[in-house]
């Protein structure tokens, strides 16, 4: 910007010195017109018309450069024809050759100064409202191009917040159900469930950092209901610890899938069911033409929020539990086996996931 309003500025100023030159040249070659005139025809030259003017100076000198009459009352270089500094303008011209005396005419210009510093003024405030213009725009951009990164930023803050917290409940829970030497029912109940969710993060993680990057390549045809009846079975000391009522109605189905990606698309809705769900609760799974539906009585999800639920890292939700990977992955796993997925939800009435697989 700086380099543009430089060679603009040198570009307009010379266009500001040239008109005024041409300017000045027909201003002199009018009076000197009229210096021939008046004395060819015996007739009074109006020189008052000369003398009276804002713009410019002029003076009438004889053939020894002596001053006649005029407003220009300095001393002249003549050997110049056209002088020009900082400050004026100024033009010799010899074309009257002598008439009513006059062999020089010399005429100095002020305005061009003005010209300049009014050009000058325009360009800076010009200047300095397209840099404000565009630092505003720059700024503006960059927190536009900036807020993806932040938002990125905060959810992977977040997931290492929740990835802790989700790690340090069970770890938790095992440490205190091993500190006495005999172990009651209970506590091993406890230690496994502590330890299943453990080995469940530890796939979900490895399933989106490590598995992601190498297909699985080795698929089967596998009873889907035969695989949801024993997920649920598995599932059993944690919803009945919610005390909800789970109903299910499986129909056979066969579908060729990796038997851990199935597992993993099934496990994570049914322990979102659950995680989510209210005390007392329900949750219905149906397996029926190829359809499976997984259906909760939890708290919803806004319907705002339901366009970003499969990105990494988002929880709709603030109550404690999950880290933002399981619908994330589940959503991955329905890209890689062509499975269409839908979700229709309301708050505080409960969620409902369909998968069709073709």
């Amino acid at each position: 910007m700086l380099f543009v309003a430089f060679f603009y500025y040198q570009n307009e100023k010379t266009l500001y010195i040239d008109l005024v030159k041409s300017n000045m040249q027909n201003i002199i070659s009018k009076a000197s017109n009229e210096v021939i005139v008046s004395h060819m025809m015996q007739q009074k030259f109006d020189k008052e018309k000369y003398l009276n003017s804002n713009e410019y100076k002029i003076s009438f000198y004889d053939e020894n450069k002596n001053f006649l009459f005029g407003s220009l009352k300095e001393n002249i270089d003549f050997s110049s024809k056209f002088i020009f500094n900082d400050n004026y303008l100024l033009l010799v011209d010899n074309s009257t050759v002598g008439h009513l005396g006059v062999e020089y005419i010399v005429l100095k210009d002020s305005s061009l100064m003005k010209k300049i510093e009014e050009l000058k003024f325009s360009i800076i405030t010009i200047f300095l409202f397209s840099y404000l213009f565009i630092s505003i725009v720059g700024i503006y951009l960059a927190k536009l191009f900036l807020k993806p990164i932040k938002e990125e930023r905060i959810k992977l803050n977040n997931f290492i917040k929740d990835t802790t917290h989700e790690l340090n409940t069970p770890i938790s829970a095992i440490i205190m159900s091993t500190q006495n030497e005999k172990l009651s029912a209970k506590q091993i109940e406890r230690i496994r469930l502590s330890a299943n969710r453990i080995s469940e993060i530890y796939k979900d993680l490895t399933f989106i950092f490590l598995e992601n990057k190498q297909k699985s390549t080795l698929l089967e045809e596998l009873d889907l209901s035969i695989i949801i009846k024993e997920q649920i079975d598995s599932f059993e000391p944690l919803y009945l610890k919610k005390k909800l009522e789970v109903a299910y109605e499986l129909e056979p189905t066969i579908f060729k899938i990796n038997k851990d990606d199935f597992i993993r698309l099934f496990n994570n809705l049914f322990s979102n069911a659950i995680k989510y769900n209210k005390m007392n609760g329900k949750i219905e799974i149906v397996l029926k033409n190829r359809v499976l539906i997984v259906k909760d009585s939890g708290i919803g999800i806004n319907k705002e929020k339901l366009k970003d639920i499969y990105k990494r890292y988002y929880r709709a939700t603030n109550q404690s539990g999950g880290f933002g990977l399981g619908l994330n992955i589940v959503n991955m796993i329905c890209k890689t086996y062509d499975v269409k997925i839908e979700v229709d939800s309301l708050e505080n009435k409960g969620t409902t996931f369909t998968l069709k697989f073709k």
